[in-house]
């Protein structure tokens, strides 16, 4: 897909590789972006760059994980404004946790944000594409939806997901002539990603190359983009040695995974520790108790006696 004269929607364009995703699209050509996110204020400060390289853009505040909004909001955008020719899915959330440490509230958060809210608006999309024949769809995945990452299981079960359904959807709408396509980028500079732990030997890659891949991607018609040579040679590696690699993950994780070991157990030492002492303090206050009961008693006998 040539990008010039398109109309495209992004989600996740307020920060990170959803807003460099909207300034290549416009530097492109696009003919116009509507731009989704939670942040209307940081949605609107992208909004205002991509009216100055001279494309129009409007902007939608939406919880993609409420899909009723979500329907209403794109159906009724799409009537207003034109259809929609490309779909880039960007919105996503992670959370860096051992598994044991891991709590099930954030690891959902990751689910409907990263999997059921794409779900939920590329089938609202799909289905004004499919009466119009043709469009693209991008989903934003990660390397992660490859070769899963110790202390981000829920992020990368949410990846696998997205990966899957972007394989089935490929072969579903094919027969409509639109085009569904995987970008698969490696540790990126971004908000998110200052927010974890990074993996030993690991390169962080800048947003606005990943940007470029999708671009290149779109014109080539490529069905998985993956970015920055780490992942090709990582998918490469998987491919002839999976053994390797998880070893590889192993030793690359293995600081993370280790030091939330040990802080696990240094939490349980100090409540073992702590728990010692306060029984150590019950026997304590036991024996002052007995040895007061005691000296009563033996008062007691020798006033009898006198």
């Amino acid at each position: 897909m040539n990008i010039n004269g398109k109309n495209a929607l992004i989600t996740g364009a307020s920060r990170g590789i959803g807003r460099a995703i909207a300034l290549e699209l416009a530097r492109q050509g696009a003919n116009r972006l509507l731009l989704v996110a939670r942040d209307r204020d940081r949605l609107q400060q992208v909004a205002t760059e991509v009216k100055e390289l001279g494309v129009e853009a409007s902007i939608l505040s939406l919880d993609l994980t409420d899909s009723r909004s979500v329907h209403l909001a794109i159906t009724q955008a799409w009537q207003t404004q034109g259809p929609i020719d490309l779909l880039v899915n960007c919105a996503g959330v992670a959370y860096q946790a051992p598994f044991l440490q891991s709590q099930l509230v954030k690891v959902q958060q990751e689910i409907s944000t990263n999997y059921l809210g794409a779900y939920s608006i590329t089938q609202v999309v799909a289905h004004l594409m499919v009466e119009c024949r043709r469009g693209a769809i991008v989903n934003v995945g990660s390397l992660m939806g490859k070769v899963a990452a110790p202390t981000l299981a829920g992020y990368s079960a949410s990846k696998f997901a997205l990966l899957g359904f972007t394989q089935a959807l490929r072969h579903e709408l094919a027969p409509y002539n639109i085009q569904v396509m995987a970008l698969l980028p490696t540790l990126t500079h971004t908000d998110m990603a200052e927010q974890i732990n990074t993996f030993r030997g690991v390169a962080a890659i800048s947003a606005e190359h990943v940007a470029k891949v999708l671009v290149q991607g779109l014109q080539h018609a490529r069905s998985e983009m993956v970015v920055g040579w780490q992942g090709h040679l990582l998918l490469v590696g998987n491919r002839i040695s999976p053994t390797l690699v998880q070893w590889i993950v192993h030793h690359a994780s293995r600081h993370l995974i280790l030091a939330e070991s040990s802080t696990h157990q240094v939490a349980w030492r100090n409540l073992i520790l702590h728990n010692l002492g306060q029984r150590l303090m019950q026997v304590r206050r036991s024996l002052l108790l007995w040895r007061r009961f005691r000296s009563r008693l033996s008062w007691r006998f020798a006033s009898l006696k006198g």
